[in-house]
């Protein structure tokens, strides 16, 4: 299976084949931020399951993440894919796939950081 991941103007995209080998949410702050939502949805692919990149991009190093490199269309700003020393492969936005979507996240990282007012399925991994 394949699925692409796009940003919003739809100028920038990564095509992915197979399942990602980490999914799930983030709660950490940055998390936050960088969405601007109560949390993050990461999906992280070893490098030869991604198929194709497409599109302009713009880079930013975050000063809270030392070594991650966040990528995002140069035309919309949307960010879209990342890599980070602490995780093998490339991160990509899991909202941004929308047909095929990816499977259900499996895990909760810095749990114990979630908003008050939402919670994950018992059956997921909790970590803080």
């Amino acid at each position: 299976m394949t699925r692409t991941a796009k940003c919003c103007c739809g100028a920038a995209s990564v095509t992915v084949k197979g399942n990602p080998h980490l999914n799930g949410i983030c709660h950490c702050n940055d998390c936050k931020r960088r969405t601007g939502s109560a949390f993050g949805w990461s999906a992280y692919f070893a490098e030869e399951q991604v198929l194709e990149m497409s599109g302009d991009w713009t880079s930013y190093e975050p000063e809270a993440q030392p070594g991650q490199v966040r990528r995002a269309c140069k035309q919309c700003s949307s960010m879209l894919w990342w890599t980070t020393p602490q995780i093998a492969g490339i991160g990509l936005a899991g909202g941004a796939f929308l047909n095929p979507p990816l499977p259900e996240p499996t895990g909760s990282y810095q749990h114990a950081d979630h908003v008050p007012w939402f919670d994950v399925p018992n059956d997921w991994d909790r970590l803080s």
